[in-house]
């Protein structure tokens, strides 16, 4: 048995708005606005922007990659794990120095992607550091055990080889 850190909010559950995706939708989002739109979290000392297009139904990308799932952008699908968990993109990139957190970087393009993977609860925050700024790119919730092993490796070989 593992306890979440205390710095985690409780998950945002469908059950509580009676199985409405209208009203479960709007509290996700307005969790999110709140986190990224109307105030920024920050890095290790550097605030972070947004990832703003493709927006779609208003909405930044930024958003619709914590919310849904799909390798082509037009055809992403909401996830319910996803969407449960957007109250705890930010706590984790502001929580990062926390050693319950896995926390890497690898080579993405001339960019770096910063994995802040929070192993006991299988949640991925990805983070694109493009020097000057950082984005919130993606954060997922990984259900099958043979791919939290997956991240688990490349923790490991960071750790080991700092690549």
């Amino acid at each position: 048995m593992h306890l979440n850190p205390q710095w985690l909010p409780e998950l945002i559950l469908m059950e509580d708005f009676a199985g409405d995706w209208g009203s479960f939708f709007a509290a996700v989002y307005e969790v999110f606005r709140q986190d990224f739109e109307q105030d920024k979290p920050v890095f290790r000392g550097k605030r972070l922007g947004l990832k703003r297009h493709p927006e779609y139904d208003g909405k930044s990308a930024t958003f619709w990659h914590m919310i849904s799932e799909g390798t082509v952008e037009d055809d992403r699908v909401p996830d319910i794990r996803r969407c449960e968990r957007i109250g705890w993109p930010r706590p984790i990139i502001e929580n990062s120095e926390d050693a319950v957190l896995k926390v890497w970087a690898e080579p993405r393009g001339k960019n770096q992607r910063i994995h802040l993977w929070l192993e006991s609860e299988g949640y991925l925050v990805v983070l694109d550091d493009r020097g000057e700024y950082i984005l919130p790119w993606t954060a997922f919730y990984i259900e099958r055990e043979h791919q939290r092993t997956k991240y688990t490796k490349r923790w490991n070989r960071y750790k080991n080889n700092g690549v």
